[in-house]
């Protein structure tokens, strides 16, 4: 019995084609109150309102010394929230469904709503500049344009966006249910975890929460701009097949000049010496040479070409016997 789970998915259809989310009416109404639960928690925080007041109050409280025995676990659970790790996982899987099904589609969704998360919660985050309960200085002060980067909380909607991001992808309505659940618990426990270790003031919790869910709510839209992106990325990859399958070529022109094969070295034979004979057609070829070629006479050569005939010093043979007698 095989064991390989990759033979057997490859022998498993293709998954159904993906329905990409259209900005629906209930999706629009979603938004804008989140949008507008967004801006209230803000104007509280700017206001110096309640919101501040609880804040202090739950710092204060501080969970992590009222429930000491749950530090050790939430100190990897809050891992679930922080952008490297999770991105790397959320992107090992979307990449394999990539494979799977023949599109870029997961991987660039995924890749948009990062880019519009660390803008938006970025540039919100420096522009308010509060500091996170550690670092606070004065007691029911909001501590904002201080040169923090606390608000809104990074790993809540960092959570919120990429744990959902897998609801948002699912291909069938029971999986969407199911993940929409997961990613909902996930999210929910990484903020609550930020508060009990004192990393995160409340309201930045609840301002992380809203961010994250605006980036999947407004996702629909950003969707032409995914689908032109990927053709733009296989019209590329074809681009590059076919310049790899051309190979250089110098075709010649009909009736042009043929190219002069290659100089060959003269042989004292001469030009006969220098072309083999076809049989027939200079004699019977001996070896390398036709008799016509061995009959011809040799040229005279002068006396400065003739090679020595004995080496230089004694001409007396080397075994001639001495003369006898007087």
């Amino acid at each position: 019995m095989r064991t390989d789970i990759f033979a057997r998915l490859d022998r498993e259809p293709e998954p159904p084609k993906i329905e990409i989310p259209r900005m629906s009416r209930t999706r629009k109404a979603l938004f804008g109150g989140t949008l507008a639960f967004y801006l209230a928690i803000v104007i509280a925080v700017l206001a110096s309102s309640w919101l501040v007041t609880l804040d202090w109050k739950v710092m204060l409280f501080r969970p992590y010394q009222q429930w000491p025995g749950l530090h050790a676990f939430l100190d990897y659970f809050v891992v679930l929230g922080q952008r490297g790790p999770t991105a790397v996982m959320i992107a090992a899987w979307l990449g394999w469904r990539s494979w799977r099904q023949h599109t870029l589609r997961p991987l660039l969704t995924l890749g948009a709503a990062l880019l519009l998360l660390n803008v938006t919660v970025g540039a919100v985050k420096i522009g308010l500049g509060r500091l996170g309960p550690h670092y606070a200085t004065q007691i029911g002060s909001a501590e904002l344009f201080a040169g923090g980067d606390i608000f809104p909380s990074g790993h809540t909607a960092n959570a919120v966006v990429t744990w959902g991001i897998l609801a948002y992808l699912a291909t069938t309505p029971r999986a969407r249910r199911y993940l929409s659940v997961m990613s909902s618990v996930v999210a929910l426990g990484v903020g609550a975890t930020t508060v009990y270790l004192g990393t995160h003031w409340l309201s930045d919790v609840l301002l992380g929460w809203a961010a994250g869910l605006l980036i999947l709510l407004g996702l629909p839209w950003v969707e032409p701009l995914i689908g032109r992106s990927e053709l733009a990325i296989f019209a590329g990859r074809e681009r590059w097949r076919a310049s790899r399958r051309l190979t250089p070529s110098t075709p010649v022109a009909a009736g042009g000049p043929t190219p002069a094969p290659a100089a060959q070295p003269a042989t004292p034979g001469g030009e006969a010496a220098r072309k083999p004979v076809a049989a027939g057609q200079g004699g019977r070829v001996t070896g390398n040479r036709t008799i016509a070629q061995l009959t011809q006479p040799r040229p005279h050569a002068v006396r400065a070409e003739r090679p020595p005939m004995t080496p230089a010093g004694s001409r007396r043979p080397p075994h001639s016997r001495p003369a006898t007698g007087g």
